[in-house]
């Protein structure tokens, strides 16, 4: 596969001006290899292991564990009715030693503690690892975990993710794709987000043929403690953890107007309200969509309108955000 774009000594200047605007995954190599963390992860898997119970404020996170047959890919089971692992809630400093007991070789299990929010329950570990040009309002997440595989999907936000123990190799995929990742359910999912039905690592073509055209077009990169990776929202990005004691921190964030809506709720009304219309509606409203929505040139709608009499059509502010919502929410509350 194509290797992802990597990028040396990054500062805020080089990710907003020369990274962001691109669209595109870049590999941040060593952008925290100056970490604490990343250090203790280097010397042993109980130094890092040691330093995170340290920091613990008896956070509870949810677990996922598996069975050493599913070899680490969490997914949906055989007949799609349900989980190929179990879900459980874990004390952080609890999950930290199950994990460092499953990281044995002859170990039965595996186990995956994901997205515990640090300021709530390692909050000391940001006054030592952080990365210098994100926003300090941005909450980071830790996960943890053994051998595990999370297939392919998207966040609805930008996201850098740093490893901080173990390596992990990316997978990413442009959102240009989706035709030929057949997508699982959009609302029961693994973890949140709609997952790719396709086994990126042992592909079954006869099943899913259209998947070999997304995988031509598939970058790739392994990281290791105290590199990152940036993955632009809407990205698909399958990740593999490598090695038997894993730790990585992410970031997520978004630059919009606050309050503003969040797109992949508009998709489920579209699907509510537009996805069974006859053709011919359908078409109509391809039409208005593009027109209002997805012209490159999003003046061009309003541009015939003074400004005081554009209404919702005027530029984005948090005030007309909330206007919108509450019409919304009036219409949703009162549909029969």
């Amino acid at each position: 596969m194509q290797a992802i774009r990597e990028w040396h000594d990054v500062d805020e200047n080089i990710f907003r001006n020369n990274i962001e605007p691109l669209y595109e995954p870049a590999v941040l190599r060593g952008v925290a290899k100056t970490w604490p963390a990343v250090a203790l992860a280097n010397q042993s898997t109980t130094a890092i292991a040691d330093y995170l119970k340290n920091l613990d404020r008896g956070a509870i996170g949810e677990m996922f564990v598996g069975d050493k047959a599913i070899d680490g890919r969490y997914f949906y089971s055989d007949d799609l009715r349900g989980m190929n692992f179990k879900r459980k809630k874990e004390h952080f400093r609890s999950a930290i030693d199950k994990i460092v007991q499953f990281a044995n070789e002859n170990s039965e299990q595996t186990a995956y503690l994901g997205s515990m929010p640090v300021f709530s329950s390692i909050p000391d570990f940001v006054n030592e690892n952080s990365i210098p040009f994100l926003d300090k309002r941005i909450e980071p997440r830790i996960w943890l975990g053994n051998k595990t595989t999370v297939s392919s999907h998207y966040d609805l936000s930008h996201n850098i993710a740093c490893v901080v123990s173990g390596q992990r190799k990316f997978t990413l995929i442009s959102p240009h794709q989706i035709k030929n990742l057949y997508v699982g359910p959009l609302e029961f999912t693994i973890a949140g987000q709609p997952v790719s039905m396709a086994n990126l690592e042992n592909p079954d073509f006869d099943k899913h043929p259209k998947f070999a055209e997304a995988l031509e077009t598939a970058q790739e990169a392994v990281l290791e403690p105290g590199d990152a990776i940036f993955i632009p929202t809407l990205w698909w990005h399958h990740v593999k953890s490598l090695s038997p004691f894993n730790v990585l921190v992410n970031y997520w964030w978004n630059d919009n107007v606050p309050g503003q809506g969040d797109p992949f709720e508009a998709l489920i009304h579209g699907i509510y309200a537009i996805r069974n219309l006859p053709d011919s509606q359908r078409s109509a409203w391809r039409e208005i969509f593009e027109h209002y929505i997805f012209n490159p040139n999003i003046s061009e709608s309003s541009e015939h309108l003074p400004n005081d009499f554009k209404g919702i059509l005027a530029p984005l502010t948090p005030e007309l955000a909330a206007k919108i919502r509450n019409f919304l929410i009036g219409a949703l509350t009162h549909k029969k």
